[in-house]
């Protein structure tokens, strides 16, 4: 058997992996990978290093947490409008569309919710007068949005959580198929992943779904030939209270968790945005997320607690 080789480049780490190399690091809170099949370490190393700064370029730009970011930016104008760059208005046009689509699900205004829900497990179940007290604050319809220019009103916060991750994987992937197109690739951010095509021999990627309840095991395994890949669940963001579990999938447009959710929902779609969305999405639709999925006709595989019951269920579509 042939002994790994591991070499550092950058922050993250390049290792031999059978049939290529794995280049893998730490950005937006998740592990993430770069998987090549090709026997070239030195073009290896160069793609993991052009994926690794590219999601650093994004999670710096985009991340809530940071003053200098964009985001961070706007957050503190204190109501004055601020002009935002191709890139940025690319995704805010996006969430704009989503909004719309979504029928007010999809609002990347509802970030302020996080101030009262905090999924640590525990039993900390905020009052509906302070989940009121914060619904003026959210709604993407009540912000200024014209000629990239953004204008939130004071108190107001826009986030990226539900999109920037998905883009992510999506530039980094298309930005390796350019560099190197003859050369199979997955771009694996936290479990949101995306494939160049098939594997060197034709064959299709291997992929495990994690499990539900957050261990070490897989609920089962999905395999990809082109494509992505995402999972949306609760497996360890929750609250538990008098036997009532609280997913951390919020509803903007209550303020509450949406009730009865999947445990979690992966979906296959063309892209990592697309993919994001829609199992975003079907969470978001709670009891009714299959018929959801169903109605979208969309290549999914979720895991359901029974009612009744308490046994877990599984379903593809």
């Amino acid at each position: 058997m042939r002994r790994a080789s591991v070499s550092m480049t950058a922050t993250g780490v390049l290792s031999r992996i059978e049939g290529g190399y794995l280049h893998s690091f730490r950005a937006m809170a998740s592990p993430c990978e770069l998987r090549v099949l090709c026997d070239d370490e030195a073009l290896s190393a160069r793609l993991g290093r052009m994926v690794e700064n590219e999601a650093l370029r994004i999670e710096r730009k985009f991340s809530r947490y940071r003053d200098d970011s964009v985001i961070g930016r706007i957050n503190k104008a204190g109501g004055a409008a601020v002009e935002v760059d191709e890139e940025t208005a690319g995704l805010l046009d996006y969430a704009d569309r989503i909004y719309a689509l979504s029928g007010g699900r999809f609002d990347i205004t509802s970030g302020v919710l996080r101030r009262l829900w905090r999924f640590d497990g525990s039993d900390r179940i905020p009052s509906a007068a302070e989940v009121r007290s914060l619904l003026p604050l959210i709604g993407w319809r009540k912000v200024v949005w014209r000629d990239r220019r953004l204008a939130l009103r004071a108190g107001m916060e826009i986030d990226f959580g539900g999109l920037g991750k998905e883009y992510a994987v999506d530039r980094c992937l298309l930005m390796v198929q350019a560099a190197a197109p003859a050369t199979p690739a997955l771009v694996n951010f936290g479990g949101d992943l995306r494939v160049s095509g098939p594997r060197a021999d034709g064959s299709r990627w291997r992929v495990a779904i994690e499990s539900v309840d957050g261990g070490q095991t897989y609920e089962g395994w999905l395999e990809i030939a082109s494509g992505a890949l995402t999972t949306s669940g609760d497996a360890r963001r929750f609250l538990l209270k008098d036997g009532i579990r609280y997913s951390h999938i919020l509803d903007p447009r209550t303020g509450w968790p949406v009730r009865d959710p999947p445990r979690s929902v992966t979906v296959a779609a063309a892209t990592c945005l697309e993919a994001g969305l829609l199992s975003s999405l079907a969470m978001m639709h709670g009891r009714d997320a299959e018929a959801f999925l169903a109605r979208e006709g969309v290549k999914a595989w979720w895991v359901r607690d029974d009612a009744a019951t308490g046994a877990v269920t599984k379903n593809a579509s």
